[in-house]
């Protein structure tokens, strides 16, 4: 975090001494408008080329194992696993029901075994739960 603070203040400060030097040396008539633009442009291109490499493509060391043996300690049946998952995509009940071809009410009813199981309040609790535990 303090990097972050450090880099985005490092930025401001950069950009403010630009834009002033790029002010005195436009009134003193050493260069033209156009250049100043484009030398801003320029910088502004690499900056955000930059950032978009440091922010948006981060890897991914985040271990794909499931642990199964949890799973089974936490007595979650194949359904309600699969519900589990549809729930972690962001499904609301009515889209689980017709994924897994059940009825709305069944899903609640799997919603609920799940948030005990876990021992959850909400959904979103389950879910982090779930990932806590590495099972999803």
């Amino acid at each position: 975090m303090k990097k972050t603070i450090l880099v985005f203040t490092l930025l401001i400060v950069s950009l403010y001494t630009l834009f002033r030097v790029s002010k005195y040396s436009l009134i003193l008539g050493e260069t033209s408008i156009e250049f100043i633009i484009i030398t801003i442009a320029v910088i502004f291109f690499i900056i955000g080329v930059y950032i978009n490499k440091k922010s948006l493509h981060k890897s991914r060391n985040i271990s794909e194992e499931i642990n199964h043996q949890k799973i089974k300690e936490m007595e979650i049946t194949s359904r309600e696993y699969e519900v589990l998952q549809a729930i972690s995509k962001g499904l609301s009940n009515k889209e689980i029901a017709e994924k897994l071809f059940l009825s709305e009410s069944t899903i609640k009813t799997h919603v609920s075994n799940l948030l005990v199981k876990l021992n959850a309040k909400r959904r979103t609790q389950a879910i982090q739960i779930a990932k806590d535990h590495k099972i999803l």
